[in-house]
């Protein structure tokens, strides 16, 4: 059993992630690079050409190289996230007792972008380089309890029956709202109000096509890999 579950996740997480990936080469990628350049000339008019050079020579800090090893290294992490993400999927619908198969597993992709992207974002857009942004730690937090509501919140919405249940998850839907997620000091940002629009919203259908996928694929790769049982019946 162990085996098929790392099996299904690693497949299903590199299908998805490998097509995601492409995907971002040309949506989420582009807007990135043009944020930095703005980000790089406001850091450059506010210190100076030569000690922003001065400060970078002192500490170097390794990043890839623009072109194919920044490609290599986001594809990278792209498919590494998704691995991930299938692993929760496949843990909750098994906890849950769900049947596995791609329509339901996409249906849990669904929501769980719901929980982690959606729920999230009404606080906490996603952020281009050069973003003002609260502290670190905060905001975190808030995030993080915020999906984890969600999801439960959710879950007690669709899946549990009893009245005072299902009020109990909208409760949860609500909560993190209502408290309201930790924001600037100023809402100051190097990047163009226009690239900082596009790139939220390519990024939530990014994410939301991330967890959908890496769901039906979790669910096509689980119906087609057999589990041990079945092959030693049918050898």
């Amino acid at each position: 059993m162990i085996q098929r579950l790392l099996a299904v996740g690693l497949l299903a997480g590199l299908l998805a992630g490998l097509a995601v990936a492409a995907l971002q080469n040309v949506t989420t990628t582009p807007l990135i690079l043009a944020a930095e350049v703005y980000e790089t000339a406001a850091e450059q008019a506010h210190a100076g050409v030569e000690a922003h050079q001065h400060e970078h020579a002192a500490e170097p800090a390794w990043e890839p190289a623009p072109g194919l090893q920044r490609t290599a290294a986001t594809s990278v992490a792209t498919s590494v996230t998704a691995v991930g993400y299938a692993f929760v999927l496949l843990a909750l619908m098994l906890l849950s007792g769900e049947t596995i198969e791609p329509k339901r597993a996409a249906l849990w992709g669904a929501c769980a972008f719901a929980s982690t992207g959606l729920a999230t974002s009404l606080g906490l857009a996603p952020e281009l380089p050069g973003s003002a942004a609260g502290d670190l730690a905060a905001r975190q937090l808030w995030w993080i309890g915020t999906a984890a509501a969600t999801g439960a919140g959710l879950f007690a919405v669709l899946r549990v029956e009893r009245p005072l249940v299902k009020a109990l998850g909208a409760a949860l839907i609500l909560a993190p709202h209502l408290i309201g997620a930790p924001q600037p000091p100023a809402p100051e940002s190097t990047a163009p109000a226009e690239l900082a629009a596009r790139f939220a919203a390519a990024s939530l259908a990014i994410h939301a096509l991330t967890w959908i996928l890496v769901g039906a694929a979790v669910g096509f790769v689980w119906r087609r890999l057999p589990t041990k049982a079945s092959a030693e019946a049918a050898a």
